[in-house]
């Protein structure tokens, strides 16, 4: 009976076998086969001309452009995002179903259009950027318009993935909490917060994915002025526009390592926020 039923439980999936040799194939062409790719041409350029590629200060500038804003945004939408799935989670009010359609426009509005639309808002003759140039705050053009086309295409990411927690989180955790004479705060630090901080984590990480490959959006927000709005992705479409295929390949690995060991460090923490919370389960 143990035996009929250990064999059931690993054939859960018909002629597994073909099925996983699909996906390492597809997986294989799709991703990692580029990848490859990018690593393979980088290697022609030698240690040293890896080095000089990677190492110009124009490269510098928009590393250090595109992953700390990236970064700020994501935490930024960590936050905000909390707080609008909590909204949408818990109460209802007017017009609720119409703010929750339009936390996905992001996912459905084409990057570019996004980009025209924030910079005719935001530029120094805008709806909005206008008051903020009269008072010395310039928006488009400048770091802080790529930090908003940032948040406004990562937002959904941070909604979504706490959302559906909030949502099945059970309600007697908190009236215990409160019966116990927790207030508030408390019950939301030592209650709630651990159960959602592995889908934050997780909305963290996606958002500062989408952050970093990002283009569209902040191409025409950014101005594109080298060492100063420049982002990578823009670098090395300029590298490839000059056929500096070697230069543009370096400057990619160097975005993958950077990417790969951010969401490294964020998955280390999205392992261990789980293990802690079943162990407090237990």
């Amino acid at each position: 009976m143990n035996k009929n039923k250990r064999n059931s439980s690993r054939r859960v999936l018909p002629g597994f076998g073909i099925s996983l040799g699909y996906t390492v194939m597809y997986l294989s062409l799709i991703v990692l086969l580029p990848l490859s790719a990018a690593f393979i041409e980088t290697a022609g350029m030698g240690l040293e001309g890896f080095w000089n590629a990677v190492t110009r200060p124009r490269v510098l500038a928009a590393l250090k452009l595109s992953f700390g804003l990236s970064l700020i945004a994501a935490f930024v939408n960590s936050v905000a995002g909390l707080l609008v799935a909590w909204v949408l989670a818990r109460y209802q009010f007017p017009g609720r179903k119409l703010v929750d359609a339009a936390i996905d426009l992001p996912f459905a509005l084409p990057t570019a259009v996004a980009g025209i639309a924030l910079t005719a808002v935001y530029a120094p003759n805008g709806w909005l950027g206008a008051p903020l140039a009269d008072i010395g705050i310039k928006i488009a053009f400048a770091p802080p318009g790529i930090l908003i086309a940032l948040m406004f295409v990562g937002l959904p990411f941070a909604v979504r993935t706490v959302q559906p927690v909030l949502e099945n989180l059970d309600s007697e955790l908190e009236e215990a909490s409160a019966m116990l004479g927790a207030s508030r705060l408390t019950t939301f630090r030592r209650v709630i917060l651990p159960v959602l901080l592995p889908s934050v984590l997780t909305g963290f990480a996606m958002c500062f994915a989408r952050g970093v490959g990002e283009y569209g959006s902040v191409v025409f927000i950014s101005g594109n002025m080298p060492m100063k709005t420049e982002i990578a992705p823009l670098l090395i479409v300029t590298e490839l526009e000059q056929y500096d295929f070697h230069a543009a390949t370096a400057i990619a690995v160097v975005m993958l390592l950077l990417s790969f060991s951010v969401l490294f460090i964020i998955n280390m923490l999205q392992a261990w926020s789980n293990r802690r919370t079943g162990h407090s389960r237990a």
